[in-house]
């Protein structure tokens, strides 16, 4: 692993792959300061961030002079600059392409579909039941693709060992239990999946979703 230098990292935990960037650096203690940007508080758009990334989005990756944006790029350039255990990002090339595989669909079926689950349910706000329907529809079908297409019998998502790739989905699948839902309770496929992904980061696990975990608990004490 490199040393004698130290990333600044801008996050929010609420954010799915703020979440998975957080784990990956503290499950492999690479050195690093993060930035609080909340989102909530409009931080992200202030004229400082946004000289950041004038995007005005997290997370945000600063490594001396070089400015980098976009999760899985930053999940990317991480493991590949300080040279962290082979199994995060594969230096294989087949190996590392299912990575890739999962990353490319990642954006367009695993993040928008479990995030709609959330959006309608609105925090205890009034529930638009049609909307959250189509939304758990939607998911239903990319958990299925998921069991399917890429867990099949193996442990992890692109194998025997935990990649980048687990980190992004096991974010985007636990963000639903901000309004309560836990969506792999019924899936036992899944369900297991989950608990080795935890099992393989450890602490770094809880410690990233502890503010997830927060909101559900204020949620469930409103109830």
């Amino acid at each position: 692993m490199a040393t004698g230098r130290e990333v600044q990292m801008y996050l929010d935990l609420m954010s799915q792959p703020c979440r998975a960037v957080h784990i990956l650096l503290t499950r492999t203690k690479i050195p690093h300061r993060v930035h609080s940007v909340a989102l909530r508080k409009g931080e992200h758009r202030t004229a400082e961030f946004s000289e950041l990334n004038p995007m005005q989005k997290v997370p945000v990756l600063v490594d001396g002079g070089f400015i980098l944006t976009e999760s899985d790029a930053i999940l990317k350039y991480l493991a590949t600059t300080f040279d962290l255990p082979e199994h995060w990002y594969p230096w294989q090339p087949e190996r590392r392409a299912r990575v890739d595989e999962y990353l490319a669909w990642h954006h367009s079926n695993t993040r928008p579909h479990a995030a709609k689950v959330l959006f309608p349910v609105q925090l205890g706000g009034p529930v638009d039941r049609r909307r959250l329907d189509r939304a758990l529809s939607d998911l239903d079908v990319t958990l299925q693709r998921l069991e399917s297409m890429f867990l099949r019998r193996q442990p992890f998502l692109c194998g025997d060992d935990i990649t980048l790739a687990d980190l992004l989905a096991i974010c985007e699948l636990m963000q639903p239990l901000g309004s309560g839902r836990d969506i792999l309770k019924d899936r036992p496929q899944l369900h297991r999946w989950r608990s080795r992904v935890q099992s393989a980061v450890g602490e770094s696990f809880d410690e990233a979703h502890a503010v997830l975990f927060a909101v559900r608990d204020r949620r469930r004490a409103r109830l």
